[in-house]
């Protein structure tokens, strides 16, 4: 398996427990998050909360699903691959949601109180990781890797609170038109969990407690509604969790599975197969199948950029990736891909305009270390060492090393006009790594 699967990137943020250093990363795929933002939409939409809400989806095989902050909802790989309908996962999102809507992160302050002291600074430094950097994944990774008891408390809800979740998400769903019974459906899945211990229990037992009478409550509310099935969010549903079967199992595992199929769907896994079995040419073949239907599909001409990228071939996966840049110019991750690739041939013209797409990348798109390692090369190509210092500092950060952060963070300072943006952030970066080594 490739260090890095094309457009899956695992941005990794370490924190420490009583088990060693742990570790929890981030699924980053604009294709992938497009489909989760469509599915998320009506929802907000139904709940009042706007469009500002958005979900990370972690590599995580175990089933899980939670809210940090009140902008963020975080969702396993392991839950968005066990579940079998777009209503059920939106059930998921509506139910996190609502725990929003609710003022239930509201006691959150109250329940970091009750942890240890060693777990407590590890929350506190995920969370100012996350304002630092403006990072909201960098800074769950480093919660999320404190101690396991530590995050059932940080997480965990009463009954109260789930009985009001289940209640208003119900109504999100309603007014949605999506099917409520689809939560009972994700409920019924962890039903008998309580019975085992917690060390064979999935997460989402530990941090959403069930009851029987929870389970009735769903149930009966739900088997009055009768929505129609939504062919949009199907659509969605099935090509994100698509891609994401794709990168996470064995290529065999995915030939078996599309065999010839030329559905669209089918295509892209079958591609994503090729590319990940070293078989590049194939793959390319299989993209290009898609583009002659989808020309102007910003994540298809993403993929086959980085397809090319991959293996070698610079110039046209420049020229693709600008293709995808100007079918989707806000996009963060394809900026990125696009200015990675503008770097591979290291020439001065390449690497001036490498440095301008990463920094509109940067503008857009903070959750990614790898476009900080980018963006600093970037910088340092264009002479600008102070900015260079920054943006490495920057990225040690989001990735937990402390030490690196501090150190580039120093240099950064001496080397940039006092007072600059980045002198400024170099600082913040500064603070949080003596925070955290304290």
């Amino acid at each position: 398996m490739r260090a890095l699967l094309f457009a899956l990137i695992l941005t990794v943020a370490a924190g420490f427990g009583p088990k060693g250093a742990m570790a929890q990363s981030m699924i980053r795929d604009a294709e992938i998050e497009a489909g989760l933002r469509n599915l998320l939409a009506p929802i907000l939409e139904a709940a009042g909360l706007g469009q500002t809400l958005r979900v990370i989806l972690l590599n995580d095989p175990q089933m899980n699903a939670f809210v940090r902050d009140a902008r963020t909802i975080f969702v396993t790989s392991g839950l968005m691959m066990a579940l079998d309908e777009p209503a059920e996962l939106q059930a998921v999102l509506a139910h996190e949601a609502a725990h929003i809507a609710n003022g239930h992160l509201a006691r959150r302050p109250e329940n970091a109180e009750a942890m240890s002291g060693a777990s407590r600074l590890g929350l506190v430094a995920g969370l100012l990781a996350a304002g630092v950097s403006g990072n909201a994944g960098a800074g769950a990774g480093v919660a999320l890797g404190t101690a396991s008891s530590a995050q059932r408390v940080f997480f965990s809800h009463t009954r109260a609170e789930e009985a009001s979740a289940d209640a208003a998400a119900l109504q999100y769903l309603e007014r949605a038109g999506i099917d409520p019974a689809a939560m009972g459906r994700v409920l019924d899945r962890f039903a008998g969990q309580e019975l085992l211990s917690t060390d064979r229990q999935d997460p989402y037992v530990r941090t959403h407690p069930l009851t029987r009478d929870r389970l009735r409550l769903v149930a009966n509310q739900a088997a009055r509604s009768t929505p129609d099935p939504d062919p949009v969010a199907q659509y969605w549903f099935d090509r994100s969790k698509g891609k994401l079967s794709a990168f996470l199992n064995p290529p065999s595992w995915t030939f078996a599975q599309v065999g010839n199929d030329p559905s669209e769907i089918a295509t892209m896994r079958r591609a994503v197969a090729y590319h990940r079995n070293s078989q590049g040419d194939a793959a390319l073949r299989e993209l290009e199948r898609l583009l002659l239907n989808h020309p102007d599909d910003p994540y298809y001409q993403e993929l086959y950029a980085q397809v090319l990228f991959e293996n070698r071939r610079y110039d046209a996966a420049i020229v693709a990736y600008e293709r995808a840049m100007d079918l989707s110019p806000d996009a963060g991750l394809i900026l990125a891909g696009y200015g990675r690739a503008l770097l591979a041939p290291d020439t001065p013209a390449r690497n001036a305009e490498a440095l301008r797409i990463l920094e509109m990348a940067f503008a857009r798109e903070r959750r990614n270390s790898r476009l900080m390692r980018d963006l600093a090369m970037a910088y340092a190509r264009d002479g600008q060492d102070g900015m260079a210092a920054w943006a490495t500092a920057e990225r040690a950060a989001l990735e937990g090393d402390f030490d690196t952060a501090a150190l580039h963070a120093r240099r950064a300072t001496g080397l940039l006009p006092q007072g600059s943006t980045g002198w400024l952030r170099a600082q913040d970066v500064l603070r949080l790594s003596e925070t955290q080594n304290e």
